[in-house]
Order: structure tokens, then sequence, then C-alpha cells
């Protein structure tokens, strides 16, 4: 496997932006230790290898050199995380919403493609959809859900 000739710095997550994550979605009394998060920093790259891995496989059975969304929405329900889909893909669209220009404009976001957003837009725009997953996460609910109720 290639994975496992990289390094361990090669293959993490920001710490900073992992410790922030972890202290947002906690009650404000609770500490968790620098092995916890540490820990957390890894199943959460072991899970993104994981979902490579088998979007990967989708993507090689269907021909295609590029994995898309579907892609990776079709492993994590081969993976058994099916009952998350619905709220995957809810974010998902939001983000395209939010922070992508349109695919056939060829810019991600930045003055240089006429419009799009501002790095510090881009940030804020991150930063609600952190505090949205949050308050879906402790309200329990997913965003289809929460359309229902507002029908």
């Amino acid at each position: 496997m290639e994975s496992a000739s990289r390094s361990k710095e090669d293959v993490s997550l920001p710490k900073a932006t992992m410790t922030k994550i972890i202290k947002e979605m906690l009650p404000p009394d609770v500490r968790v230790a620098r092995d916890a998060q540490d820990l957390l920093v890894d199943c959460c790259v072991e899970f993104i290898n994981l979902i490579s891995s088998e979007s990967n496989e989708i993507c090689n059975k269907e021909e295609k050199r590029t994995i898309a969304p579907e892609h990776v929405l079709r492993a994590l329900e081969i993976l058994g995380f099916g009952e998350y889909l619905v709220e995957v893909q809810a974010a998902y669209e939001q983000h395209r919403h939010e922070t992508l220009d349109s695919p056939k404009a060829g810019g991600r976001w930045g003055k240089e493609t006429g419009g799009g957003m501002t790095e510090e837009e881009a940030i804020a725009a991150q930063q609600r959809m952190f505090a949205e997953a949050r308050a879906r996460m402790i309200s329990g609910t997913t965003p289809s859900a929460q359309s229902q109720n507002m029908d």
C-alpha cells in the first residue's frame, strides 16, 4: 500500500484546525487530552484514506480518471455510512452553492475569475457552515428535516 510508505507528517491534518473543530463541537467546560486530540486526528486521516481508497476503486471500475462527488457518496454507502448520505449531500450542495464558482467558469474563487469569493469571504463562509453543522448536531436534526419543518 502506498500510504504505508509515507511518514506520519505527510498524511496529517492541520493540528490547529482540528483542535478548533474539536473544541467547537464540545461544551466549553470539557477538556480534551492531547493524546485524545492526536487520536481523533489519526481517526480522521484513516477515515479520509478509507473513503478515498473506496472512491478510487469505484472510479476505476467506471474507467474514469477523476474521482467525482458521486464516487465519494457511493463509497460512503458501500462502507456502511449510508445513514449520513442525506446530510453529506446537503453539505456538498451548500458548499457548491456558497463557495464554488460554476465549474465552466474555470475558477474556484478569487478576483482573477471576475467574481467569486475572496479568501476572507471563503473563511467566513466556512465558519458559518461549521456553526450550522454544529447547531444541527446539537439539535439532532439534518438539513432535510429542518427544511421539512419549515414547510
